[in-house]
């Protein structure tokens, strides 16, 4: 490996670690809190390096949001392991209720950033975020059409709809048990649905 590809390397591995402690603080403190110094602090890196590999705080943002699709992808990417459909999106599930004290806290990472990208008035980052949504729920969807059922986008809509529900009355009103129950009551109705074939056979 030659010195120019160490460095490309090397500036590859520090313009990740800005884009996810972009994600970390921006979802602790929203948009228009955050300074491009707090980002490079959370990195501990030089406020410098931040201007040299993203020029603005929209680009950052844009980058963050890269990293909540990316996290999504390897958890989805996990639960794809799973030999049934049903098990995938109780993993889903499983996972949410898993970050209950960070929701509490803070809401659900792309949630509250779509919701605060949508007030501004200029800019297509509240679309990347609408975007990072929609992969999640084109996911749920193959599951529920993977498992026979008769309306799978609108299945996968009450699911999201649901952990987005849940996300921010927790948030609201301070209380992980919303995240746990709900969660839980997310948990039975996916054991309680039955595909149209299922349907007919009974």
């Amino acid at each position: 490996m030659t010195d120019s590809t160490k460095s490309r390397g090397r500036g590859g591995d520090k313009r990740r670690k800005l884009a996810a402690a972009a994600a970390g603080v921006l979802h602790r403190q929203g948009v228009e809190r955050t300074t491009l110094a707090d980002i490079a602090h959370e990195a501990d890196v030089p406020v410098g390096n931040v201007y040299y590999y993203f020029k603005t705080k929209d680009a950052l943002v844009e980058a963050a949001l890269a990293e909540h699709a990316a996290h999504l992808a390897e958890l989805t990417g996990r639960l794809d392991r799973l030999a049934d459909p049903r098990d995938r999106l109780k993993g889903l599930v499983e996972a949410w209720i898993s970050q209950s004290d960070v929701a509490v806290h803070y809401g659900c990472p792309t949630g509250t950033l779509a919701v605060e990208l949508d007030k501004r008035e200029e800019g297509t980052l509240d679309l990347a975020a609408a975007e990072v949504i929609r992969g999640l729920l084109d996911w749920a969807e193959s599951q529920f059409r993977a498992l026979g059922m008769s309306d799978p986008r609108g299945l996968a809509v009450t699911l999201v709809s649901g952990y987005q529900g849940m996300s921010l009355l927790a948030n609201a009103l301070r209380d992980p048990k919303i995240m746990t129950d709900e969660g839980a009551r997310l948990l039975g109705w996916l054991d309680s649905l039955t595909s149209g074939e299922d349907q007919r056979d009974g």
